[in-house]
């Protein structure tokens, strides 16, 4: 089950938990994908946060809400770019994104594989996409009061299994969010510290989300490219003069 766009909005905006949370996601996002100049760049599920950088070079930017999640104006001070849209169908042109981001999206969806599906085809060739979820070992999924603390939680494992199963091709992945789902002052002021300690020594404390990049995968054509004929039915029952048809 989706959240409501408004407790997303509040928790990313309002709350400084979600604030610091944002700012992790996003900085680890940018590590991988640095820029998306002359690129078409989307985002699925509620991807506001980490979608702002690539105003700044992108070709364009769309912010898609699923339905049952519900939509806001955004951004506030440019024209807006979010669209409401149904989870298994997307308003873009198959294959013309160049850079998919999805969050708060897999682990509450009730139909995570027709969502793939749509990932997939909207993807263009040599296309990215960066599936951002809940670690189901980690402190955020236990905590009811963040927004990962709600649907169905992943393994690293899980998750790209799930992503080779619907034709993409895991070739990196991240961690974060090592510091507790806390708004005690001692935690967040010693936030930047656990973080750090936590991408040292992953093993140690597990994190609170994980984050995968996976390329679309496209079945290669195999053979010469000769199509072969193909006999006309009367051809195939017609008698054969002068020797008998192998069997």
């Amino acid at each position: 089950m989706h959240l409501d766009v408004q407790d997303l909005r509040d928790f990313y905006y309002r709350h400084a938990l979600g604030r610091a949370a944002g700012q992790v996601i996003r900085a680890r996002m940018r590590r991988i994908w640095p820029e998306a100049k002359g690129q078409s760049v989307a985002g699925f599920g509620f991807t506001a946060p980490l979608l702002r950088p690539f105003f700044d070079d992108a070709r364009r930017v769309i912010a898609l809400m699923p339905g049952p999640q519900g939509v806001m104006t955004w951004p506030t001070d440019r024209p807006n770019v979010s669209v409401l849209c149904e989870e298994t169908a997307w308003p873009l042109e198959t294959g013309h994104i160049d850079k998919l981001v999805v969050m708060h999206a897999l682990e509450t969806s009730e139909q995570a594989s027709a969502v793939l599906s749509e990932a997939w085809r909207v993807l263009g060739p040599g296309g990215k996409a960066l599936f951002i979820v809940p670690n189901r070992a980690g402190l955020w999924a236990r905590r009811d009061g963040t927004p990962f603390g709600y649907g169905r939680p992943y393994s690293l494992s899980q998750l790209e299994t799930q992503l080779r199963t619907h034709e993409f091709l895991p070739e990196t992945h991240d961690s974060m969010l090592y510091f507790p789902p806390s708004t005690r002052r001692f935690w967040m002021k010693a936030a930047p510290i656990i973080e750090r300690a936590g991408r040292k020594m992953p093993t140690v404390t597990p994190s609170g989300v994980l984050m995968v990049e996976a390329s679309k995968r496209v079945q290669a054509m195999t053979g010469t490219g000769e199509k072969a004929r193909k006999r006309k039915p009367l051809e195939v029952l017609a008698p054969v003069r002068g020797k008998a048809a192998p069997v």
